[in-house]
């Protein structure tokens, strides 16, 4: 089953712990964010990216810049992968 990840070629695994324990343990700006996120993010990635770039100096709106960006990147990733069959010159 794929739940909400459509036709993807996102990696899938299975989570030991409680999503949404995990969620409501967030940071209210990450919250935020990653409701209104395109890609369907785990807590546990998010709350890494967040740390770790909030242990290396950058505020929160930096930081949720660094998570709009690797969307951003990843998109570009998976319209390529899911084109790319149908229209060769992508």
């Amino acid at each position: 089953m794929t739940r909400n990840l459509g036709k993807t070629s996102l990696r899938r695994r299975r989570r030991s712990d409680d999503p949404m324990r995990s969620y409501d343990a967030l940071p209210a700006p990450l919250r935020q964010w990653l409701s209104q996120a395109v890609l369907p993010w785990s807590p546990t990635s998010a709350r890494k990216i967040w740390t770790r770039a909030q242990a290396e100096g950058l505020s929160a709106d930096e930081v949720l810049s660094l998570l709009c960006r690797a969307e951003t990147n990843t998109l570009a990733r998976e319209k390529r992968a899911i084109c790319q069959p149908m229209h060769p010159t992508l």
